[in-house]
């Protein structure tokens, strides 16, 4: 399986995630902003960062890229796409996936690990975890509480699109457990068709026990175990 890892003025994750495809050996390669060749790629990765110095609006400038041009046909046509943190940011604003990023509910930058709920395991993103289980992630950002009105809520959450919520070690989602506010503790969800996710938590910083847990690997080795993605449920 091939990864293409897009780059942006600003991009800081893009080398984590690059290492973490690396780790469960899969083939991967960088992507320019400005490349909008995207047909050697079996999941596009967009990373963490501040890109095009979040100006504006976290996202909001990223998303008229020439590359996000390429990433929005790409995943009309059912290709994988994985947004992390800025990413998932970039992802909301390109109209991808539902709702908006409002600033944490503390008003603060957070970083810091935190714990995450498998909602659904049944997606090209959890093939390698179960429901239930509980991952350790880190996450940093300022704008990651995320909002939907009550409508795309329900429907998220009837059809099974709301992929990991925050929650604390023994897997319970309270309010203590959530660190910036999101609705419903959501931390992560996909499209209705399941081929885009974005996430707050970055799994690229969560790859080996030195950094202090590996449970992000299992988001990378759950794709490298989709080599053809064909329906929500494949």
């Amino acid at each position: 399986m091939k990864f293409g890892v897009v780059v942006f003025p600003g991009s800081n994750c893009d080398q984590d995630c690059y290492h973490a495809c690396r780790v469960v050996g899969a083939d991967v390669d960088y992507i320019w902003h400005g490349d909008v060749d995207l047909s050697n790629f079996d999941c596009i990765i967009l990373p963490g960062g501040f890109s095009y110095g979040d100006y504006l609006r976290t996202g909001a400038i990223a998303r008229f890229s020439p590359v996000m041009k390429a990433v929005e046909r790409y995943a009309r046509r059912g290709g994988l796409v994985l947004g992390i943190c800025n990413g998932f940011q970039i992802l909301l604003e390109a109209g991808l996936l539902p709702g908006a990023m409002l600033r944490n509910k503390s008003l603060k930058f957070i970083c810091k690990y935190v714990n995450v709920r498998v909602e659904n395991d049944r997606t090209p993103w959890t093939r390698a975890t179960k429901i239930g289980d509980v991952l350790k992630l880190p996450i940093a950002h300022h704008d990651g509480n995320y909002f939907v009105d009550q409508k795309i809520l329900l429907e998220l959450q009837d059809g099974g699109q709301i992929i990991l919520r925050y929650c604390d070690q023994e897997g319970r989602v309270t309010e203590e457990a959530n660190p910036n506010g999101a609705l419903d503790n959501i931390a992560g969800i996909c499209n209705r068709d399941g081929n885009i996710f974005g996430l707050i938590p970055h799994p690229e910083r969560a790859i080996e026990s030195l950094l202090g847990s590996e449970d992000g690997k299992m988001i990378f080795e759950g794709l490298t175990k989709c080599r053809k993605f064909t329906g929500y449920l494949d």
